[in-house]
């Protein structure tokens, strides 16, 4: 079985304004650097639109249907203080959503080993009724949820990574004992939520890291607290918020990883699927606001996917 890299050119007219840090460079970035020879054995896939169906398994239909009709026939809107629509928001939006779900159906079914949604906007920020953090719908969210309502897993995980700690995620799983969230991200930091003693009902593990931590601190995170804990919930699939803004030379935050680190980061989860999940994986983007570490980053993820 193959990896499935889904995307949308619609995800590229997302358009905050050309001074905003997840403006559509970002997702260009990342295309061009998985364009090499290298990932000519990735199944390319477009990305559907989400079903209202799907988004409503964690946004209220009221929110779904407010948030949709804020969308301007020209010009921008501004949601929060950093959120900002523009006319191509609104199937950029859809498509980003329904495309974890689109890798969730792939695995699921057979038709893939795992997946990497290259999308925009991000999504963990995203509160069940609130935008927030650039992010609109909570994509792993609803990947999650739409694996339990259509292929009846019931212990789901999302392993987070990015920079900042993803609030939304959090809140939508931790009082639902067969979901299970863990993050690691720069402490303190915006959204000011992820403090260690954040644990849901047990099913919610955060790796605060501070500020300069590098690649050693993170890894030993991971192996101290998050995969220990992952492996003992026993998954029987992986999403990750794929973050890449935790790189050293990201202008956002200040850990300074590298791209060998998401590699690394990549493999551990990948074991874990094998032992538990199937090698079921699907991975979406989230943050990574330098263009060069970003495209970086990600093709090493990606790479590391395509690993057998």
């Amino acid at each position: 079985m193959t990896t499935q890299l889904i995307t949308h050119p619609a995800c590229l007219d997302h358009d905050p304004g050309a001074y905003h840090p997840e403006n559509p460079r970002r997702l260009e970035a990342v295309l061009a650097g998985l364009a090499d020879d290298r990932f000519k054995g990735l199944e390319r896939v477009v990305a559907p639109r989400a079903s209202d169906d799907a988004l409503c398994l964690v946004h209220p239909r009221a929110y779904v249907e407010a948030v949709l009709g804020s969308i301007p026939p020209m010009g921008r809107h501004q949601i929060d203080g950093d959120t900002i629509v523009s006319p191509g928001s609104e199937d950029a939006a859809l498509r980003a959503a329904g495309a974890v779900v689109a890798g969730v159906d792939a695995v699921c079914e057979g038709r893939a080993r795992n997946a990497f949604a290259a999308v925009r906007p991000p999504g963990h920020h995203a509160e069940a009724a609130q935008a927030m953090g650039f992010c609109i719908f909570n994509n792993v969210a609803v990947g999650a949820l739409h694996a339990r309502a259509r292929h009846g897993l019931r212990r789901i995980a999302v392993i987070d990574f990015d920079v900042h700690h993803g609030n939304g995620t959090q809140h939508m799983f931790e009082r639902d004992p067969d979901l299970f969230y863990a993050s690691s991200h720069e402490w303190p930091l915006y959204p000011g939520t992820g403090a260690a003693g954040e644990r849901g009902i047990g099913n919610i593990v955060n790796a605060p890291l501070a500020g300069g931590s590098d690649g050693h601190a993170f890894r030993a995170a991971f192996e101290a607290k998050i995969l220990p804990a992952l492996d003992a919930f026993a998954p029987e699939l992986i999403l990750i918020s794929a973050g890449f803004d935790a790189h050293e030379l990201d202008p956002l935050a200040s850990l300074r990883l590298d791209e060998t680190d998401f590699a690394w980061v990549t493999r551990a989860l990948m074991d874990v699927a094998r032992r538990h999940s199937r090698e079921r994986i699907v991975s979406a983007l989230e943050g990574g606001y330098d263009l060069e570490a970003l495209a970086a980053s990600a093709a090493a993820h990606v790479a590391a996917l395509t690993e057998r």
